[in-house]
């Protein structure tokens, strides 16, 4: 029997940012779910706070080389990986200058959410899917933590679902409670359409914020996990409403079994 491919895509992952309740999920889930038996690969976004040279990122030159359209302008992909030693298993990262480069992750020294999270977001959910593709690898989970990820279950479903590489996968989201307070321009609608995606896949973000991007992802999602042990309520409902698979909060010492048995489940 051919092992499942299960595509982890987060937000944070330890060591490359600091230990949080996600970025520990996205370091340990992956190494847990290999060593069950499944085949894996993990994308984070190549943060300016991450350290190259400590963490020992370096160009894939045979993946790098892409430009995505954005707003009508060219976006250079550029895509790097690295090691996690001890757990047998690679990291790609994804790059691009004017969004990746800056020295802080989703805020400036202030505390100000930075304008073009929108727009960095639409890249990095669009850069790990057509970087699978060049990986020539079709997965059968792809399992999205974090909001940053929130537009890939969108992009799967409408967008690539005729795609050879991304007709049959499951699609997870898994909810945290690492909310972002501003609201995302109205041209964010426009920015973020490809072909496949209609104005009615988009209702939902009147307006573009936290709360509605969740909604969006959980819509276009086949399963959703509760990643922290509380998350905003009104999300919480939603999920309830959606009547779509659900696994609710999991201990440190109990998730990694749990989640493989969702995605065996999902697989079923």
């Amino acid at each position: 029997m051919e092992k499942a491919k299960i595509l982890f895509v987060s937000q944070e992952i330890t060591p490359y940012l600091p230990e949080t309740e996600m970025s520990k999920i996205g370091r340990y889930l992956p190494q847990g779910i290999q060593e069950s038996g499944k085949e894996i690969r993990t994308f984070m976004p190549r943060f300016g706070k991450i350290n190259e040279r400590r963490n020992q990122l370096h160009e894939v030159i045979r993946l790098s080389g892409m430009n995505l359209i954005i707003d009508n302008t060219d976006n250079p992909l550029i895509i790097k990986v690295a090691s996690i030693q001890a757990a047998r298993m690679q990291v790609y990262f994804i790059d691009n200058e004017d969004y990746f480069h800056r020295k802080f992750i989703f805020t400036d020294a202030d505390g100000k959410e930075f304008e073009d999270n929108d727009e960095r977001a639409i890249f990095f959910a669009r850069g790990v899917l057509e970087t699978t593709k060049k990986l020539r690898w079709a997965p059968d989970v792809v399992h999205c933590h974090g909001w940053f990820t929130s537009l890939i279950p969108l992009y799967l479903k409408k967008a690539m679902n005729d795609d050879p590489y991304f007709t049959s996968s499951k699609v997870i989201y898994s909810v945290y409670d690492n909310e972002f307070t501003s609201e995302w321009p109205e041209s964010f609608k426009h920015k973020l359409k490809l072909d496949g995606i209609e104005d009615s896949d988009l209702e939902i973000l009147s307006p573009s914020n936290y709360v509605n991007l969740t909604k969006l992802a959980i819509s276009m999602s086949d399963g959703i996990i509760q990643g922290s042990e509380k998350i905003n309520p009104e999300i919480e409902q939603f999920i309830k409403y959606s009547g779509k698979p659900f696994l609710g909060y999991q201990p440190e010492d109990t998730y990694i079994a749990a989640y493989n048995e969702f995605y065996d489940k999902m697989l079923g």
